[in-house]
């Protein structure tokens, strides 16, 4: 998975693009909010980490960016500070839709954490916006195309995002047509 960093400190940057390699993610650097903004376009990152003090640009002004998007896949924004510290700057960058904090210097265990926690949040999301969604549906044999590709039928497809459960019976139009004796 993408994860893009916005981070102006070109240390702190390969700090965390260097943790980011080893936990297994791929790394797509910005040097600011704006370059970051510009980025996402192109990459389709759905995991941003970005440093919260910027000069033009900052987290929380690309959080914002980020949140304003209309129609993009859910992306989850951790955002990284060491001056931001605080109950009251926590809920300011809450309320403008940051997910989560890490704090410098960078914790790589931390780090790990929330990533995991950021994975299961966007395929979370997926999964809600394929089901609010339309559904990928082949128009000869009705079978639903999942994430992966792969072609399933309707109620196994179902069956497998939601909890919902099928039992079947036959309406009366079908029954009339059908079943007419």
């Amino acid at each position: 998975m993408k994860v893009l960093i916005a981070e102006d400190d070109r240390t702190s940057r390969s700090v965390l693009k260097g943790a980011l390699a080893k936990l297994g993610y791929e790394a797509v650097e910005a040097a600011d909010g704006a370059a970051a903004w510009d980025a996402l376009g192109r990459i389709g990152a759905r995991i941003i980490v970005s440093d919260w003090v910027m000069p033009d640009c900052d987290g929380l002004e690309l959080c914002r960016r980020v949140r304003a998007r209309k129609g993009e896949p859910y992306a989850y924004f951790i955002l990284l500070t060491g001056k931001m510290l605080g109950a009251g700057h926590y809920e300011e960058a809450m309320a403008e839709g940051v997910d989560d904090f890490l704090t410098k210097p960078l914790d790589v265990d931390a780090l790990r954490i929330r990533l995991r926690v950021a994975e299961r949040i966007v395929q979370l999301t997926e999964r809600v916006r394929t089901l609010e969604g339309i559904l990928p549906m082949c128009a000869y044999c009705r079978r639903i195309r999942d994430e992966r590709g792969k072609y399933q039928g309707l109620e196994d497809y179902v069956s497998d995002k939601t909890p919902a459960q099928f039992s079947h019976g036959v309406c009366p139009e079908c029954a009339e047509k059908h079943f007419k004796d």
